[in-house]
């Protein structure tokens, strides 16, 4: 049987690139804290406690994906993964470097560098090199690309990417980020194609061995289960993962017209009171489980000492009811405030047909038509058909919208009759997000 100190020194190269989390640390140090004071007889059963705690961490980082790396990071706190080269990012110890290449019958070369992989994505750093006399540019920034990334377990599609070429355009330094990747996939293969000069696309798969353990494990993972009502539903945020790729905030909608509101609206979230710069946003619907999520993507967190998280809900789409009719009595480019927003009568104007009446709104403002009409004595009159919408320049760095409603009615209508409208509504709605300690 092995003893600790064996296995110890079998896995002393795994060892090597995991970093015990911070708040184990602590946890360990105020244990052995607690333990009441001994005689100097007892250092051996001292010493034991230390190796089942150096054995405890071997077990955890030899067998959880992805390892204890990056806790107390300088990287994170100091740089985007995307503006560095991989020997960068190498020079401070993390990621895996591949260096495996392919050379292409013309002499270019293509290289993946090395990898970063975490529970949100994958980056792949690589290279292409020109063959001898050819400069990067010669053909475009898009004769060469990427298809996907597979592997056991493992069927990652590219979400973004970007790179320069060197400053003699004969090399191209880039990035891709892909979808995360199997922590059981033992081999990954990258399909690189190129543009050929006749038209035709050829394909290069390389293939590299990925090592799960110099992965990178998220630096926070909760479950949030919280959720704000609005007007017309419920937006429900259900967690964030953040990575030292990316922060993924992932949740659903609960509306009462059932499918997807008109706009996500925007979520903010701060860090320790700072605003995260948000990447992107989509729609992420579960048909099986007849679901309609969403996941929004910020920037990698500035810091690993986290005190506070919040995602604030400052807009999404409103619904207001007009209560009372509105006046048509006199048209002019001033404002009618109903609750927290605003249309404007332009114009009402007689036509061979009856009037057209133009009416002006902000640009995510739409009137509710179905039963839109206007009134004249006791007679009312229902929209018989609706412009498309132009531009109104205020010429003060604001552009309203307008469109023209006719109304087949012989007498000059004095108020119109609307339902309601969609709009932005700002909600600034707070969730505090629990921190584990």
């Amino acid at each position: 049987m092995q003893t600790i100190e064996e296995k110890l020194l079998e896995h002393k190269q795994s060892l090597n690139v995991v970093q015990a989390p911070a708040e184990l640390e602590s946890r360990l140090r105020n244990a052995l804290e607690h333990v009441p004071a001994k005689k100097k007889n007892m250092s051996r059963p001292m010493t034991w406690i230390a190796s089942s705690a150096a054995a405890l961490l071997l077990i955890i980082g030899t067998y959880q994906y992805p390892a204890f790396a990056y806790y107390g990071s300088k990287l994170l706190n100091t740089t985007d993964l995307y503006s560095l080269s991989f020997s960068e990012v190498a020079d401070q110890g993390y990621g895996q470097t591949v260096n495996k290449s392919k050379t292409l019958d013309d002499g270019t070369v293509i290289t993946i560098d090395g990898v970063i992989a975490d529970e949100n994505a994958l980056l792949m750093y690589y290279t292409v090199g020109r063959h001898a006399g050819s400069v990067y540019n010669d053909h475009g920034s898009y004769r060469y690309g990427v298809d996907g990334l597979h592997g056991f377990m493992t069927n990652s599609d590219w979400k973004e990417g970007g790179g320069n070429p060197s400053e003699d355009e004969t090399q191209f330094e880039g990035v891709y980020k892909f979808e995360p990747v199997s922590p059981f996939a033992r081999t990954l293969t990258v399909t690189f194609y190129e543009w050929l000069d006749n038209g035709e696309r050829a394909s290069y798969p390389i293939s590299f061995d990925f090592e799960a353990n110099k992965a990178m494990k998220s630096m926070i993972k909760e479950d949030i289960s919280k959720s704000v009502p609005v007007d017309e539903g419920t937006v429900h945020y259900d967690s964030i993962t953040a990575s030292p790729t990316s922060t993924i905030v992932k949740g659903h909608y609960d509306m009462d017209e059932k499918g997807y509101p008109r706009f996500m609206g925007n979520t903010k979230l701060y860090v320790n009171g700072t605003e995260m710069k948000p990447r992107r946003m989509q729609s992420s619907d579960d048909s099986k489980k007849d679901i309609l999520g969403f996941e929004l993507e910020f920037d990698v967190l500035p810091t690993d000492k986290i005190k506070t998280i919040e995602l604030v809900l400052e807009d999404f789409p409103g619904y207001q009811k007009v209560e009372e009719p509105i006046s048509l009595a006199s048209p002019s480019d001033q404002s009618i405030k109903i609750g927290d927003e605003k249309v404007w009568i332009r114009s009402v104007t007689k036509t061979d047909a009856g009037y057209d009446i133009v009416i002006a709104r902000k640009q995510f403002t739409f009137l509710e038509t179905d039963n839109l009409s206007v009134q004249a004595g006791d007679i009312v009159v229902p929209v018989s058909s609706i412009s498309s919408s132009r531009p109104w320049d205020l010429k003060n760095g604001n552009i309203l919208w307008e469109q023209t409603y006719s109304f087949n009615i012989t007498e000059k209508p004095e108020r119109l009759l609307l339902d309601g409208f969609d709009y932005i509504k700002t909600y600034d709605k707070t969730i505090s997000i629990p921190v584990g300690q």
